[in-house]
């Protein structure tokens, strides 16, 4: 599955979560796959480098 898929299965989730628990906890799984999606993007377009500095 690609992050993006995963992104829109889980915005998909968290508005017919049944519960607000369960949407608050399906949200903050959506921040973190965004903040990857964040990184890989910025990897592939050099602003950030991914290798440790060592």
């Amino acid at each position: 599955m690609s992050i993006e898929q995963l992104i829109e299965e889980l915005r998909f989730e968290a508005a017919n979560a049944p519960t607000i628990e369960e949407r608050r906890q399906i949200e903050a799984e959506l921040d973190l796959a965004r903040a990857e999606l964040a990184v890989i993007m910025a990897e592939i377009d050099g602003t950030i480098e991914a290798e440790p500095p060592f």
